[in-house]
């Protein structure tokens, strides 16, 4: 069996450690992911979805249990590891874009690889625009990103998200915000994606009827992963 890209195992989060007002918030979570998977995580707010995808994009660190990517143990990891382990291998699209409105289009794409310092300037350039042709987008890849609608946003962050060539890409209700038909657009470019690359994605969402399209359901009630 292929190594997981994701594996949690009996991962906590609590809060206000010691004190009176210590609460538990992720109770014994236990999660596999494969390779090339897209799971859909469901659940009322408060659920502590959030504080998983957290924990999972490697930007805070569970009080216990491990979690794993792509076999390797990240509990131990110093902020430098995780960084490093995080910009190679998680892509992040959230439900506000969080674009650098300024810039173009392609600047956009461009910035976790600029940000990277591993790559040559040409490269960038070339696979920005590559990625940006992936998402249906070549004819505005110079348009600042302040002047596209809801939905062309939607794609320069999952292009963006794809920067980095990651294993896993983390949606936080990345069709939130948009229109239904821009929804449906931008979900089925992810399971494009996720089809053409085997790349794996993890999506919290409230759309009962786009997550009945992913290969698998969770759902997260007071902090424990059900179903």
């Amino acid at each position: 069996m292929a190594e997981p890209v994701l594996r949690l195992e009996a991962v906590t989060r609590s809060y206000n450690i010691g004190q009176p007002s210590e609460i538990e918030i992720l109770h014994a979570i236990d999660l596999r992911l494969d390779p090339g998977e897209f799971l859909a995580l469901m659940g009322p707010s408060g659920s502590g979805k959030s504080t998983l995808l957290n924990l999972v994009g490697l930007l805070d660190r569970p009080t216990s249990g491990e979690i794993w990517i792509n076999g390797t143990a990240t509990t131990h990891l110093d902020d430098a590891e995780l960084t490093r382990l995080r910009g190679h291998t998680i892509g992040f699209v959230f439900q506000e874009h969080h674009l650098i409105s300024a810039f173009s289009a392609i600047e956009n794409v461009m910035m976790p690889m600029v940000v990277d310092h591993s790559f040559e300037t040409a490269e960038i350039r070339a696979r920005a625009s590559e990625l940006l042709a992936r998402v249906g987008l070549t004819k505005v890849a110079n348009h600042a990103a302040m002047a596209m609608s809801g939905g062309e946003q939607q794609r320069v962050a999952i292009a963006r998200a794809l920067a980095m060539a990651p294993d896993l890409v983390l949606a936080d209700e990345p069709t939130g915000n948009l229109d239904s038909k821009s929804a449906d657009s931008a979900f089925e470019l992810m399971r494009e994606v996720n089809r053409d690359s085997g790349t794996s994605f993890l999506i919290v969402t409230h759309n009962l009827e786009l997550a009945q399209r992913c290969d698998r359901i969770i759902d997260m009630i007071d902090g424990r992963l059900v179903g």
